[in-house]
């Protein structure tokens, strides 16, 4: 019996990546204090795993909809799509790859940064707190997001791009550098890049988001460049001070399984983000 590649390749890549934050966290960063094993790291551990074998095939699989939409609206033939030779379709998609990469990083960053903050209100909340309720903040709780929240995140930011006519090839491959930034983000150190602190994310400026302080309450939503959180007045990096206060105050299960179905409870009672104060 062949064991499965995919799942084999989701441990190796497991493997790797805690020997490298273990590095980055323990020997290099010196961050909080808090055990390798610390408290909801099992439940992460499923989270990486189910995120890689189901959430992401599922993404791939909703990308059918903005090929559909150019094909119903003429145009992209569909014969294009089949024969795998869709390569962009009007002016943006004949710039050079270079321009067109970082115009997509520009465009996909903005679109993070205002479903991020969509995410943040009302009955989307209840999806995203699952996110928020890390209280042992480390590089491995950049994967409890919750399936709701990584599809609609993911089919907003690539659908636009694709639509707007940018090579696909230079979309797509955008994801895997992003996905690695937002895991080093969210990693145990107390980095602020010094003075790149205003021009690019960093673990501090995530943290800070994830911070339970009631003044760092919606703040910080960029995921590349704090720019955008500059110029909508959502900028938060106080000196002197490092995020240490993590997790959410409405109630959270433990298990996988009870966060997969906490927000549609949530929902049901139309529960609202709790404000301590």
């Amino acid at each position: 019996m062949k064991s499965d590649p995919t799942f084999l390749r989701a441990l190796l890549a497991f493997v790797l990546l805690s020997l490298v934050f273990l590095v980055i966290e323990r020997l290099v960063g010196r961050g909080r204090v808090q055990p390798v094993i610390r408290r909801g790291w099992w439940t992460d551990v499923v989270y990486w795993f189910v995120t890689i074998l189901v959430t992401k095939p599922l993404v791939r699989l909703l990308l059918i909809l903005p090929a559909g939409l150019l094909v119903f609206a003429q145009i992209v033939p569909l014969e294009t799509f089949q024969l795998g030779e869709y390569r962009g379709y009007g002016p943006l998609s004949r710039q050079p790859l270079w321009l067109q990469t970082i115009q997509i990083y520009l465009v996909v960053d903005l679109i993070g940064y205002w479903s991020h903050r969509l995410f943040h209100t009302g009955k989307w909340w209840p999806f995203h707190a699952v996110h928020h309720s890390s209280e042992d903040l480390d590089w491995l709780g950049s994967l409890r997001v919750h399936p709701v929240n990584d599809l609609v995140n993911k089919l907003v930011q690539v659908t636009p791009v694709l639509l707007l006519g940018y090579n696909p090839i230079v979309t797509l491959t955008t994801a895997p550098v992003l996905t690695f930034y937002a895991i080093f983000l969210h990693a145990n150190v107390n980095w602020d890049f010094g003075p790149l602190r205003s021009v690019i994310a960093t673990p501090v400026f995530h943290r800070w988001h994830h911070s339970r302080d009631r003044a760092a309450w919606d703040k910080n939503f960029a995921g590349l460049l704090p720019l955008w959180d500059i110029i909508f007045g959502t900028y938060y990096m106080p000196r002197g001070r490092w995020p240490e206060n993590f997790g959410i105050h409405e109630p959270m299960p433990a298990g996988y399984l009870g966060q997969l179905w906490q927000p549609f409870t949530a929902l049901r009672r139309d529960d609202k983000k709790v404000d301590p104060q």
